[in-house]
């Protein structure tokens, strides 16, 4: 079902709005045949970091909030091809924010189609500056609703609770074995964000373009994630313990020592995978070249999808899992 939802942009400022309107226009994820799926409304996609920048300049409005970003989803099984996808999100933009200068980027790389919209905080038509409320939030699915129904689309009606129920649904087993499911696709992107983050910050920004909220404290022994669709998610319920809080702090603490760049390529089993045989060794010589914290000990991996396959058998029959750091492996109780 289509949905509209809006993406918590902490950081404000001219890099932070150019960093964003590039990662939606990646090629890899807008390349639909011969076509790249970005248009722009009020602006030329190829130039409208200038254009906004311009914009600010202009009316003399550079301080303060720079961007929104919001992401528009579609169900898998709405009949929507990219290019209408792209067109419908062009639609939205003219609607509303007809004074304002928007990039639509139409991603395709994942199981749904969904568009990114970047708006300028600044009106290129009067200098007025664009302010988001709750209400502004509601009013703006409503027209997603309206303007998607028109075009023959599902809509979600009502806003999804999160499950309290322990054992898996029926047929949410089949739906993680055929990557069929809300959760798989948070796996995905998951995987996705983790090609080019090295830092933990860079994680969570990543993971907020693409429309989910990250929530990763010291305090708190997992991390938590909340989906464009409103559920939330544990590190320990995705079914790989790859994803666990530890083992993710393990992972952007040997990209550091390695100075890892985007695209890095990762080995085969698991982020750390073999790499990790030799992770302590080189946290041990990095240690005597200079005074840095000793690296934490990697996992033991198993093979990836038999780990999940099995992981799932067991969620499937309602037993829960967690990770024995004695044992190095899954364990029931």
């Amino acid at each position: 079902m289509a949905t509209f939802t809006a993406i918590n942009c902490k950081h404000q400022s001219g890099g932070a709005m150019r960093g964003t309107l590039d990662y939606v226009s990646q090629e890899k994820k807008t390349r639909w045949g011969d076509a790249k799926l970005v248009t722009g409304h009020n602006c030329v996609p190829q130039s409208a970091y200038t254009e906004m920048l311009t914009t600010k300049q202009r009316f003399r409005k550079t301080d303060g909030r720079q961007f929104y970003h919001f992401v528009q989803s579609f169900a898998e099984d709405d009949p929507i091809t990219p290019a209408e996808a792209n067109a419908i999100g062009l639609e939205l933009a003219q609607r509303e924010f007809p004074g304002f200068e928007v990039v639509i980027a139409t991603h395709i790389d994942t199981n749904h189609i969904h568009n990114h919209l970047v708006v300028n905080s600044v009106s290129c038509i009067n200098g007025k500056k664009l302010h988001q409320s709750a209400d502004d939030l509601l009013a703006h699915r409503q027209a997603n609703d309206e303007i998607c129904m028109a075009h023959g689309l599902s809509v979600l009606e009502q806003p999804e609770k999160q499950s309290k129920m322990k054992r898996m649904k029926p047929g949410e087993y089949q739906a993680g074995l055929y990557a069929d499911s809300w959760k798989l696709d948070l796996v995905q992107t998951i995987n996705d964000v983790l090609e080019y983050a090295g830092r933990k910050d860079e994680f969570i920004d990543g993971m907020e373009r693409e429309g989910y909220q990250v929530t990763w404290t010291d305090t708190r022994k997992h991390i938590t994630f909340t989906c464009p669709n409103g559920r939330r998610c544990r590190d320990s319920s995705l079914h790989d313990e790859t994803f666990l809080k530890e083992n993710m702090e393990a992972l952007f603490a040997y990209r550091e020592v390695v100075g890892f760049q985007g695209e890095y390529s990762e080995p085969d089993i698991g982020w750390l995978g073999e790499a990790s045989q030799g992770l302590l060794q080189l946290g041990k010589q990095l240690e005597q070249d200079a005074d840095l914290p000793p690296l934490p000990a990697p996992p033991v991996w198993t093979d990836s999808k038999l780990r999940r396959r099995e992981a799932l058998k067991k969620l499937a029959h309602g037993q829960k899992l967690s990770h024995d750091s004695h044992s190095q492996g899954m364990s029931m109780y």
